[in-house]
């Protein structure tokens, strides 16, 4: 089976979990969930393998992605997903709040069928992935220039599921798990990083929101600590009065400015690109040219 063919073949288990449910209401809603890039689903392909067992942990993890997406969009008030319209914003908060246990349920009930070892380590990255939810709204809520704060959050928030579905595929392989779940933690800490990157370097087209709005919305992310550390004190004062407000062009344009004076831009993407290299060594014995593919794509992207 193709790539784009195992990818659809996901879609179409997803949306048969959901009618099994037998509620219409939650059908036309998953509808309008865009279904994104599906990364997780990928690299527990490239390890594993097209079968119906790793089809299906895939629909898994990808429902369990999307229901944390879910409410993510309500946590920021978010108007739009990957360009298009949110959840929240087409059928109202409640609502997603509800879509998104659905999907978790499902995604547990069907979990459950698999065997004990997948399912404690998807269960236990889900809980942690929880925590680190939890733990971006905390840090959110004053200026953080903790960078280990930050990387134990993105950790949390969005590499523990990555390194999840990487030692699954392992175990599915029988390769190294931990090997594997190196690769995936890695992977998953330079897709935040490139992630919140983005944020400042791309347009609100490309993004799908508007630039620089990560800081807006209260988070802290590494070029901005970076930047932090290396400011002196009166503009220290600047980027700290800055936080969780709307900036005016000017603004954006000083901060933009002192972002490209102390290569703080730069020095993330370099760390992003050192944990990618860390991620291929980890694995560099089974010579998988896929998952080099994937850390590069996932690193040298515009959106």
């Amino acid at each position: 089976m193709s790539n784009e063919n195992s990818l659809k073949t996901i879609d179409k288990i997803m949306s048969d979990f959901i009618s099994e449910l037998g509620y219409s209401v939650a059908d036309e809603m998953f509808l309008h969930v865009s279904s994104g890039k599906k990364l997780r689903s990928k690299l527990l392909l490239s390890i594993a393998g097209d079968s119906d067992n790793s089809l299906k942990i895939c629909a898994i993890i990808e429902l369990i992605h999307l229901a944390s997406l879910l409410h993510d969009d309500v946590i920021d008030d978010a108007d739009t997903r990957r360009g298009k319209p949110s959840i929240n914003s087409l059928f109202g908060t409640k609502d997603a709040v509800m879509l998104g246990d659905i999907l978790y349920s499902k995604a547990f009930y069907e979990l459950s069928k698999i065997g004990t070892q997948i399912s404690s380590i998807i269960s236990d990255a889900v809980v942690k992935l929880s925590i680190g939810e939890l733990m971006d709204v905390r840090l959110g809520e004053s200026f953080n220039d903790d960078s280990k704060k930050y990387m134990q959050m993105i950790y949390y928030k969005t590499a523990i599921l990555i390194e999840a579905t990487a030692r699954c595929g392992a175990i599915l392989a029988r390769y190294d798990e931990n090997k594997f779940g190196l690769y995936g933690k890695n992977l998953g800490l330079a897709f935040q990083i490139i992630d919140d990157v983005l944020d400042i370097t791309q347009d609100s087209i490309k993004l799908g929101k508007p630039s620089l709005n990560d800081y807006k919305e209260g988070k802290t992310t590494l070029p901005y600590i970076h930047l932090y550390e290396n400011l002196n004190k009166d503009d220290k004062e600047i980027l700290r009065s800055y936080h969780l407000k709307e900036l005016d062009d000017n603004q954006k344009a000083w901060i933009k400015q002192k972002f490209t004076e102390f290569k703080s831009i730069e020095i993330s993407i370099q760390n992003a690109k050192n944990l990618g290299k860390e991620a291929i060594e980890a694995i560099s014995e089974y010579e998988n040219e896929k998952l080099k593919e994937i850390i590069v794509s996932m690193i040298d992207r515009e959106f």
